[in-house]
């Protein structure tokens, strides 16, 4: 998708579709997955429309170190820190991506299945 007036997260950022929002600053928005893969599963994503990681250009680096301290953020803010969680960035359809506008996917609240690279 080329039209960000056509991206399902640039209608959650306008307010034109409703989201159950639990972080929000000047850059960044998060609110949880409608389809969660564990007990915390909340997307983060820039105000910005960038389409996905894959087309970050360097002077939007800033981007993703931003998502991902606004997840570190708010999982220290509700308690999950401390026994982890899991930070996933999908790009692309081989990568899995279904949305496309950068997302960075919070999970935890619970052990994780050890995946790839433990």
């Amino acid at each position: 998708m080329k039209n960000p007036a056509d991206c399902l997260f640039c209608k959650i950022i306008a307010g034109d579709i409703p989201a159950t929002k639990v972080f929000e600053s000047d850059s960044v928005i998060g609110f949880n997955d409608i389809n969660p893969q564990a007990p915390v599963h909340v997307l983060f994503i820039p105000r910005e429309h960038v389409r996905s990681a894959a087309e970050l250009h360097d002077d939007q680096a800033h981007l993703a170190g931003e998502l991902i301290l606004a997840a570190r953020a708010y999982a220290a803010q509700i308690g999950i820190s401390d026994e982890g969680f899991r930070l996933v960035i999908n790009c692309n359809g081989h990568g899995g991506q279904t949305v496309y506008h950068l997302h960075l996917h919070l999970l935890g609240g619970e052990q994780l299945a050890l995946g790839f690279g433990s």
